[in-house]
């Protein structure tokens, strides 16, 4: 039997390391880049420093113009904001038996997806990984390397068994879930809660959770991102409900969130997929989210200022 072609669009943190092991470890993998990433690929190649073990890889790339056929699996790992725009370049390796499976962080791009390509070519996908890309190399700053998939509906499919075949013994942990929905949104909330406390008060968790009043408005900001998860069908597990409040309570935490980095270095922020859409969610099912709501204002004021220097 073939091999499965993957496409995996976007090289950057998360796809050049996710995709970057599948290729190391001998799958058929083809990066979908933009032309100044092509560049740096085929001088340098892809380069993986790891706590778990550095890579260097010679990818197959292709460009947006070039795609000719389709693929068998096609793993989307845009920043959500890039999405939209970069639907028309993965369209021409959609065909009919390709399986989607987004790692994108939020629900928002599963009803884009789902509305452009149609619900049957999707899976669900959740990943977890702390990596920034830097001077062109995927540095991962910590041994946490997640990735969980399974069918909406809860179901193991044919094509479930066959994605999870490719993500098998290559080097990252990989899992199929029975219960992926939830998992999309456990991991939705517990990025809401940790990208608020850190954008908001502007520093690390600990920094935040080490001052008079630091743990009461986080453990608040904690419950909004929870009660919305309830209120729509989605209440996060007790365990993992008393985990991630530890977690953003912890005053010797040196813990911050993409979102807080990308403020740093002066990138664009994934306010509306992680923030904006919780809190939009939050006021159909009735649920106040103040602190919500002010760090999503917050990070707006800060896009908006970005913008402005275009």
């Amino acid at each position: 039997m073939l091999k499965p072609r993957i496409l995996v669009v976007g090289a950057g943190a998360v796809g050049g390391y996710f995709g970057g092991r599948l290729a190391a470890a001998g799958r058929d993998v083809t990066f979908l880049v933009r032309p100044e990433r092509a560049r740096v690929l085929r001088d340098r190649g892809l380069l993986i420093e790891s706590p778990l073990g550095d890579a260097a890889v010679t990818p197959q790339l292709v460009l947006a113009a070039d795609i000719q056929d389709a693929y068998d699996i096609v793993f989307l790992s845009l920043k959500a904001y890039a999405l939209e725009a970069g639907l028309d370049d993965f369209a021409p390796a959609i065909g009919p038996g390709s399986v989607i499976l987004p790692v994108l962080n939020g629900l928002q791009h599963m009803d884009l997806l789902a509305r452009r390509f149609g619900a049957a070519h999707l899976i669900g996908g959740v990943c977890r990984i702390a990596a920034q890309l830097q001077d062109g190399r995927i540095r991962q700053l910590s041994a946490l390397q997640q990735i969980a998939y399974g069918e909406l509906n809860g179901d193991r499919t044919p094509r479930i068994a066959q994605v999870d075949a490719v993500m098998q013994g290559v080097g990252f942990d990989a899992v199929v879930s029975d219960h992926i929905v939830q998992d999309m949104w456990e991991k939705w909330i517990q990025l809401a809660g940790l990208g608020a406390i850190t954008c908001l008060f502007g520093g690390p968790v600990g920094r935040v959770a080490s001052v008079q009043g630091g743990p009461e408005i986080a453990s608040a900001l904690w419950g909004e991102c929870a009660e919305v998860a309830r209120q729509c069908g989605h209440a996060p597990s007790p365990a993992f409900a008393t985990s991630v409040l530890s977690q953003l309570t912890d005053p010797g935490s040196s813990l911050t969130s993409s979102m807080y980095r990308d403020t740093k270095a002066g990138a664009p922020v994934e306010v509306e997929s992680i923030l904006g859409d919780l809190v939009t969610r939050a006021r159909s099912a009735g649920v106040a989210t103040p602190l919500l709501q002010a760090a999503a204002v917050a990070l707006r004021i800060y896009a908006a200022g970005l913008a402005a220097q275009r």
